[in-house]
């Protein structure tokens, strides 16, 4: 594996931002210093570039297997990696769904020769497979998900006995999705009477999605978890209302609840839906702009602890269809970074606050082994980010499988200069290095 000698980089890690230079050597950071002067297979010069860790997406729908012709690990982990994301988690509602440990050890066999991101996937619960969630071996898979609500697939857990026997039983974390399906289909049943199927459009998303929904099956997690000890976290909170169940009077590593905000809830608002329509489409829906503002605040004062994607391509033509035949979620993971240094610049958060809630913090609260910082004797993953150089989205530059993005047309304010993936330069000005794979995230637990 080659050296890599970063020179002259603005190092943004640990809450502090100096100036310095890393030596890469075996994959993992050697030396971080003032000045450097080792001889290395590959220099780069950073000077004007900030060095960040690279980013952790605990929450990415890679579609692989059965439904390749929407994404793929290998397109979208190039996107990842092309977007500063250096390690991800994906989710089980593939195609067949990742109930047994044999299919779950399939997509680690797939990304191990595919992904050139570092990898982890989650097994999948449903109201039947218990025996098999408790196979799940803590060491090296990132945790358990429960659809609380149901999403695309078929995993809906709504039986009240296994949810109870999860919690009280599960060996690892249990990651949720939290929307309260009764309440979703009697909110649909009364605009589809109304409307009419052809009637309905997204802008009725968050009203039929409610933020009761969201409400009534958090808070009922929060529940569980407390009953139980368990060990939870909430994903892809979407409502101000939702972050009054989190606390910060426990450290990171403490917490036996934890939440994640996702970019599209920090970034978009239902008034968005005019000019999006179902391209902003998710689930849990976007909602209010005050409702976005509550996640930001909950962001910053620790109650929400990390931020993700929830990266979930659909084709161009299912995005396409009335709203009612549109399914839910849309590609992030590429441009996730580039939205929160916006933020950045607009003074919504600072970058260390961005790196604490994309790479530490995700480090921490899943007890990954030697990522997530900028340390010496860990695996370097690394993201080189020119803060002054505009660049726009286009159908030309978008590398998830899908061929599009929200973000189509705007132009951010900083641009991805290069990622370093468990040692490896990846990806380099706008071109991607087939250097090989990532690996598999291990975990201290």
């Amino acid at each position: 594996m080659p050296s890599i000698l970063i020179k002259s980089a603005q190092i943004v890690n640990e809450g502090t931002t100096i100036a310095g230079d890393v030596y890469i050597n075996h994959g993992r950071i050697e030396m971080i210093a003032n000045e450097i002067n080792h001889a290395a297979d590959h220099v780069i010069d950073a000077s004007g570039l900030h060095l960040l860790p690279g980013l952790i997406d605990d929450q990415v729908h890679f579609r692989e297997p059965g439904l390749t012709y929407k994404a793929d690990i290998w397109h979208e982990s190039r996107a990842a990696v092309a977007g500063g994301t250096t390690s991800f988690m994906e989710m089980p509602n593939t195609v067949p769904n990742t109930l047994t440990q044999r299919l779950l050890q399939d997509k680690y066999d797939i990304a191990s020769e595919k992904s050139l991101a570092n990898y982890s996937f989650f097994m999948g619960a449903a109201n039947d497979n218990l025996d098999e969630v408790l196979k799940t071996n803590p060491r090296d898979v990132c945790g358990i998900k429960i659809f609380m609500g149901s999403s695309t697939g078929n995993m809906l857990v709504d039986n009240q006995d296994t949810l109870e026997k999860i919690f009280a039983e599960a060996p690892t974390l249990i990651a949720v999705h939290c929307e309260d399906e009764a309440t979703i289909r009697r909110n649909l049943e009364v605009f589809t009477e109304k409307y009419g199927e052809e009637g309905l459009a997204p802008h009725m998303h968050p009203q039929i999605r409610s933020a009761e929904a969201c409400y009534l099956s958090s808070s009922k997690a929060v529940q569980l978890a407390q009953k139980h000890n368990a060990r939870l976290h909430i994903l892809h909170i979407s409502t101000a209302r939702e972050t009054e169940l989190f606390d910060t009077t426990k450290p990171l590593a403490e917490k036996r609840i934890t939440a994640e905000a996702c970019i599209h809830h920090l970034w978009f608002s239902d008034a968005d839906y005019a000019q999006k329509g179902n391209f902003i489409k998710w689930n849990p829906a976007v909602k209010t702009a005050q409702d976005r503002e509550g996640i930001l605040a909950a962001v910053l004062d620790g109650r929400i602890d990390v931020i993700a994607t929830d990266h979930a391509p659909h084709t161009l033509e299912e995005k396409s269809r009335p709203y009612a035949q549109a399914p839910s979620g849309g590609p992030l993971v590429q441009h996730a970074l580039q939205a929160l240094l916006d933020m950045v610049k607009q003074g919504k958060l600072t970058l260390e606050q961005l790196v604490q809630k994309t790479a530490h913090n995700t480090a921490t609260l899943f007890q990954i082994e030697s990522r997530g910082y900028i340390r010496e004797g860990y695996w370097a993953d690394l993201v080189l980010v020119d803060l002054n150089r505009p660049y726009t989205v286009t159908k030309d530059n978008i590398l998830s499988k899908c061929g599009w993005s929200p973000f189509e047309g705007h132009t951010f304010s900083a641009t991805v200069a290069h990622t370093i993936v468990s040692g490896n330069l990846a990806y380099t000005d706008g071109r991607i290095l087939e250097v090989g794979t990532g690996h598999r995230l291990l975990f201290n637990r």
